[in-house]
């Protein structure tokens, strides 16, 4: 089984890596307001995936892969998206605390904003397509056992993926000056745009699908 685990942990890391709406308001806010602010985004979807790992334990997929379902989520998604979007841009040059400054955004507030960001049918769809089968499987293997030892894996591999980007981020801040995570803040809040413009075209996509 520990074989297993690694490979699970590797899993973890493989959803974790690819650059999505999460990892940038992670970076943001690691640059602005220090490691424990990154982290706490990170927590938020990590959140998110432990939500989704509970849902596909007691068999709740198939109501998530109901059109209707995902219609609500990719609109929400993009408002979601469409707001901290909003917020990194107008607050870009606002809340850098570097060095000793006592940071004034809330921990709390940066877990919200990872956790909104993370909530997509396009996650939804990743962990029921990918790993909804590979958890499947280890539940059919090993039983309820195996799927929560394949589930701590994976989440471990996410959170060691979030930690290490934070360390590395945390380091780096401390080279920045405050106009240039300015602009690092600024562009956030173009990508995040970007993908609420995404989120919006699968909004009307799934709209023309359900009416059709």
């Amino acid at each position: 089984m520990g074989a297993h685990f690694f490979t699970f942990i590797l899993l973890g890391l493989s959803i974790a890596l690819p650059v999505g709406a999460v990892t940038i308001e992670m970076v943001k806010q690691g640059l602005k307001n220090g490691f424990l602010h990154g982290w706490c985004v990170g927590l938020g979807g990590m959140t998110v995936d432990f939500i989704f790992i509970l849902l596909l334990y007691f068999g709740f997929a198939p109501l998530l892969s109901l059109s209707v379902v995902q219609t609500i989520m990719w609109f929400a998604g993009c408002v979601f998206l469409v707001y901290i979007g909003c917020e990194s841009v107008k607050d870009a040059g606002k809340d850098i605390n570097l060095g000793n400054e006592q940071p004034t955004k809330s921990l709390k507030s940066s877990y919200l904003n990872g956790f909104f960001v993370a909530v997509s049918p396009g996650s939804v769809m990743f962990w029921m397509g990918i790993f909804g089968t590979i958890l499947s499987n280890s539940m059919h293997v090993y039983g309820i056992s195996g799927f929560l030892f394949a589930s701590a894996g994976i989440l471990t591999g996410i959170t060691l993926h979030d930690i290490t980007l934070m360390a590395v981020i945390s380091k780096t801040r401390t080279l920045l000056n405050k106009k240039i995570i300015k602009w690092v803040s600024v562009t956030a809040g173009c990508l995040l745009f970007g993908f609420a413009a995404y989120f919006m075209f699968e909004f009307f996509k799934s709209i023309f699908k359900i009416m059709g």
